[in-house]
């Protein structure tokens, strides 16, 4: 079997077969000892959430849940995995793993529910983005591939959202295939760029996979396979007549215009349009200007002039400061990578565990920094919307309704930080969605455009200042009442003090 073909079987395949084995080895050793220790079966519940917005921003837009979708759905144990793990051998010889729980991991089948925010969504720090409950082992050993999958298309989807909020309607384009860190994350970046709001990728088997328009034009080596410039841009168009986009800049970005120009009117004389050029290099905002000037006076008011050459966010919003001439961006390396902040660090956290008279016992990690102090219990997220904007979310307990006329919501970092709610005449969005229930699937999952479009009604709902690239406003999100106080009694009682 060849390596190419190899890859594309792997990346085609690699959701819909068992990937059980994609752990932390400490969530293999928890789940023998929990197993050992007779707690295997217990009900647990687990948030996976973050603590702060990627990029200093003011907002971040949910991605992922399609790859979970289908990493629970196959979650299994194959021989292949149960006989390496029965082959651990403990420093003494021993085996690492007892045969009988070979057999348990063996015979165990996902019957998990799994709630979520659905992809797309706009969401904060400390909402839980996926609540996971159900046994304990499964909720363990589901950890870090959630982690794995939320954490990378989270940050791809805000950072794309960030560089098409800068562009301000204008198309962006994500050029970052060759510059990914791998063939997995080049296709889960294609697939996170495109719902944060790209309008196509260069991603070719992205395109295939996950049905994203495809966009390219040509380099600058096809430009040098020439004798001259102008030959290469006529053997281009003579290819590509409808889809002539001309790179200019291969050796004087001026005259690389005027010849763009030259074979535009030789096209228009066979009935055909020039679409438009690109710059690759320089003052992008000197040169766009320029090629704007010489387009119109040829004749040429509708080519578009795409622009490239590690953009983000910041750039953009300069050129478009200086008031740059472009239409169209594409957008690589720094969109792929998440350039300027390589994790978002979100975690998962145990937040309650069922007791065998059925009661619920929330569960609270302390910590020197109010920030790592996770929220305990069983909960559920409400957004506050008045006349399609949003006013606040608040996290509350499961077991509590959300009917009262008022509501004070209480940042669970700062207590000071509160919030009246007026609930009269407000609408209520109920964030975490139902996707699993006792292991089955109970969500219809939308596509890839619907997901997308879901992201730009989201973030419909907020204004300007929560989406601005530096100082955000601060959205509210907070702890309604009971809950505070049921965080702060526990906390407290971890500590020794009197509640």
């Amino acid at each position: 079997m060849s390596f190419t073909y190899t890859c594309m079987k792997i990346t085609k395949d690699l959701y819909q077969s068992s990937l059980a084995l994609l752990t932390d080895f400490y969530q293999l050793t928890m789940a023998y000892a929990y197993w050992k220790s007779g707690k295997a079966e217990q009900e647990a519940v687990f948030n996976l959430f973050f603590r702060k917005n990627p990029f200093q921003g003011g907002y971040t837009i949910a991605a992922g849940l399609d790859y979970i979708v289908d990493f629970c759905r196959n979650f299994s144990f194959d021989e292949a995995d149960l006989e390496y793990l029965g082959d651990m051998k403990n420093e003494d010889g021993s085996p690492t793993f007892q045969k009988e729980f070979i057999d348990y991991l063996r015979n165990l089948e996902f019957s998990c529910d799994v709630d979520a925010v659905e992809e797309g969504t706009v969401v904060f720090p400390n909402i839980p983005i996926v609540k996971v409950k159900g046994p304990l082992i499964q909720c363990q050993l589901l950890e870090t591939p959630l982690l794995n999958i939320i954490n990378f298309q989270t940050l791809i989807a805000t950072k794309a959202s960030r560089i098409t909020e800068a562009a301000k309607g204008q198309s962006v384009l994500e050029f970052g295939l060759r510059r990914a860190q791998g063939i997995d994350g080049a296709l889960a970046a294609s697939r996170a760029s495109y719902i944060g709001g790209c309008s196509a990728t260069s991603n070719v088997m992205a395109g295939k996979l996950f049905d994203i328009p495809v966009s390219g034009t040509h380099a600058h080596s096809w430009i040098m396979s020439f004798d001259s410039e102008l030959e290469a841009f006529h053997a281009y168009a003579s290819a590509f007549p409808d889809k002539c986009v001309f790179l200019v800049d291969t050796y004087d970005t001026i005259n690389g215009i005027k010849n763009a120009i030259a074979v535009g009117k030789s096209l228009r004389e066979k009935g055909k349009e020039m679409v438009g050029i690109r710059i690759d290099s320089g003052d992008l905002a000197y040169y766009s200007t320029v090629a704007r000037e010489m387009l119109d006076e040829a004749g040429f008011p509708n080519a578009v002039i795409v622009a490239s050459n590690d953009l983000d966010e910041q750039i953009i919003t300069s050129l478009k400061i200086q008031e740059a001439h472009i239409n169209v961006w594409g957008v690589g390396t720094k969109l792929v990578t998440a350039y300027d902040q390589p994790a978002l660090g979100a975690v998962y956290k145990l937040a309650a565990i069922k007791q065998e008279s059925g009661i619920w016992e929330p569960k609270v990690k302390v910590s020197q920094q109010s920030i790592k102090i996770n929220i305990p219990g069983v909960h559920e997220v409400v957004r506050f919307i008045r006349n399609g904007k949003a006013l606040a979310d608040m996290i509350y307990l499961s077991e509590n309704s959300v009917e009262k006329n008022n509501y004070t919501i209480i940042d669970p970092n700062d207590p000071t930080k509160r919030k009246k709610i007026q609930v009269n005449g407000l609408e209520r969005e109920y964030l975490l969605k139902p996707i699993f229930k006792n292991g089955e699937k109970v969500y219809t999952r939308p596509d890839i455009h619907q997901i997308r479009e879901n992201a730009k009604r989201n973030l419909t709902l907020f204004d300007k200042a929560h989406k601005r690239l530096i100082n955000p406003h601060i959205y509210p999100v907070g702890l309604e009442q009971d809950l505070y106080t049921l965080r702060t009694d526990l906390v407290l009682k971890m500590k020794n003090y009197d509640a």
